[in-house]
């Protein structure tokens, strides 16, 4: 395993790891606990948005999960503001960071207010998507034989997330589906998939990628402890 790229938002490896296992870390993140907003309690909105849609805005608001929360944790938060302005998910107060603070949920005019308090609680992307922390995918490197000026060409240019590397007769690369049509146009036998791949997490703001990628296998786990705990 190789890191290419590590932040708190990104994470990007290279890895050995076969289909059935990448598939399902990747569908594991959708049984990590997350915290989120469930109950709305709308006292005041005079926005052109309804209620339920500004709701549904408010439940797609990614919550930091602390490592704390667990499945009894409830935070409150509130918001009262007078337009004209326009109101931000930052606005919100509460025992609760809120990462990004820029996201508009309405527009309020002159004179009109807007007042909410809602309640988080913790859940998982079975129940909803809202509490889905990010995103894990992949995509396998290539292998492509070396000796042809035009395909090494392609080879040379390509922008992939890894710089191409000559190992033998062979380019290991990351190549976009138009540069791998392209190579099989010229010489169908030339490329193939190479049994490494690049792995991505993404995360959404609720969770660091590291975090989602450890927590997706610790899922897995359990998973596999329940299996065979069931056919014993």
């Amino acid at each position: 395993m190789t890191f290419i790229l590590k932040t708190p938002e990104k994470l990007i490896f290279r890895t050995d790891m076969n289909y059935s296992l990448l598939n399902a870390v990747r569908r594991s993140v959708e049984e990590i606990s997350t915290l989120a907003i469930e109950d709305v309690e709308i006292f005041k909105n005079d926005s052109a948005l309804y209620d339920e849609v500004l709701a549904h805005r408010l439940g797609l608001i990614p919550l930091k999960t602390d490592s704390k929360m667990n499945s009894k944790t409830s935070v409150e938060l509130k918001l009262k503001k007078s337009g004209p302005c326009t109101v931000y998910s930052g606005d919100f107060k509460g025992d609760v960071n809120i990462p990004f603070k820029e996201i508009p949920l309405t527009i309020l005019g002159n004179e009109q207010e807007i007042e909410i308090t809602a309640t988080a609680v913790m859940g998982n992307g079975l129940y909803h998507t809202k509490y889905v922390p990010g995103l894990i995918y992949y995509r396998n490197l290539f292998e492509i034989k070396t000796g042809n000026v035009k395909i090494d060409s392609i080879v040379q240019q390509q922008k992939g997330v890894i710089a191409p590397e000559k190992k033998g007769t062979k380019w290991i690369c990351d190549l976009n589906d138009a540069q791998a049509d392209e190579i099989k146009s010229l010489d169908v036998e030339a490329i193939q998939e190479s049994k490494e791949m690049l792995l991505f997490v993404e995360s959404f703001g609720l969770l660091d990628a590291e975090k989602i990628l450890i927590k997706a296998g610790e899922q897995l786990q359990k998973n596999l402890d329940l299996f065979e705990a069931s056919v014993k």
